[in-house]
């Protein structure tokens, strides 16, 4: 295998997991919002959780649709392995991210309370049932993909398992503690100190769930446990343990002491941290546990060229997504309207 072969696909695999990593980060905040719509009841404060996102939350797909037109123009084998696969999960996702894209649209413009109960009850629901969705591809990911000659051999329903709903369930905690201290930073008065308390409980869950998918996942495929506990692997994967607890004690730390940003910089960590920990785990599957990154790659000349475009436009949706986020900084207001 030539030098390009060999070192395009990391390129390539950093690339991915960047937009999916940055994708999880901003679409997960706007999804935990939506969820959170379930336990808060005042029009006037679910308006002010939906105007803390309303003017950037439309930018955040951007990084799904980079991360998937990447998987497809470079890792053709593995998204055409994958997406049979998951068709089902993913073609439901995609329905719940729609309807809850009009709901957030229709639910200012409706007139009368029933219809803005259902577009406000449609979009909790989008929200969550995306959210789960996530999750569940996650985990049929990550327990292994019947493959046969390079292509999926497996039943359609194989994604559905005990784990898969785990991760589902994990995704959906995950995605509303995002939102809450996301809402702790960008809101005040009574709405922060609700989200402050609605945080602790999501906390506790949201480091429960790590623990058992943390416990589960190695003894999915005998090489994920081997490289968690054989020497020296075991010395360096022990950082990311011990900065999960970290994570969660500045976060308690802080939830309890008024600080505005570090509780979401927390939870972006466990995020952050959780994928490290994927990585990994199946590292150097593209689709585990039997393809690798070069078994799915493209040619060379066709990474080369995509890789030309990518240098191009990535600066660009990463400068317009910070300019978006800066120019809409600070506390939101109920007078603070969206139209």
């Amino acid at each position: 295998m030539s030098g390009l072969a060999y070192y395009l696909p990391f390129i390539w695999a950093f690339i991915v997991i960047l937009a999916i990593s940055v994708y999880v980060i901003l679409d997960g905040f706007d999804l935990g919002i939506g969820m959170l719509f379930a336990f808060e009841k005042k029009p006037d404060h679910r308006d002010i959780m939906v105007n803390t996102i309303a003017p950037v939350w439309d930018g955040n797909e951007t990084w799904m649709v980079l991360g998937g037109a990447t998987l497809f123009g470079v890792f053709p084998g593995a998204y055409s392995t994958l997406l049979p696969a998951f068709y089902i999960p993913i073609i439901i996702m995609l329905g719940a991210l729609i309807f809850r894209g009009v709901a957030f649209e229709f639910r200012i413009m409706a007139h009368s309370p029933s219809h803005r109960t259902f577009w406000n009850t449609s979009f909790m629901a989008g929200s969550t049932l995306a959210a789960f969705c996530q999750g569940c591809i996650l985990g049929g990911y990550v327990q292994g993909i019947h493959t046969s000659n390079g292509a999926f051999a497996g039943n359609p329903m194989d994604w559905l398992s005990p784990f898969s709903v785990l991760c589902g369930l994990s995704v959906v905690i995950g995605y509303a503690l995002l939102g809450t201290t996301w809402l702790v930073w960008r809101t005040s008065d009574e709405l922060e100190e609700q989200c402050r308390r609605w945080s602790k409980t999501l906390s506790v869950l949201m480091l429960l769930c790590i623990i058992a998918v943390s416990c589960w996942t190695p003894f999915l495929h005998a090489p994920y446990l081997h490289r968690w506990i054989a020497f020296p692997n075991i010395l360096l994967c022990l950082p990311v343990p011990l900065l999960v607890a970290l994570a969660g004690f500045l976060m308690w730390r802080t939830l309890d002491r008024d600080h505005a940003i570090t509780p979401f910089l927390c939870t972006i960590g466990w995020f952050l941290l959780s994928l490290v920990g994927l990585a990994i785990t199946i590292w150097p599957y593209a689709v585990p546990p039997t393809l690798t990154l070069w078994d799915v790659a493209s040619p060379v000349p066709s990474q080369l060229f995509q890789l030309a475009g990518t240098v191009i436009l990535l600066p660009i949706i990463t400068g317009y997504s910070i300019y978006s986020y800066y120019l809409f900084r600070g506390k939101v207001t109920k007078a603070d309207g969206y139209h």
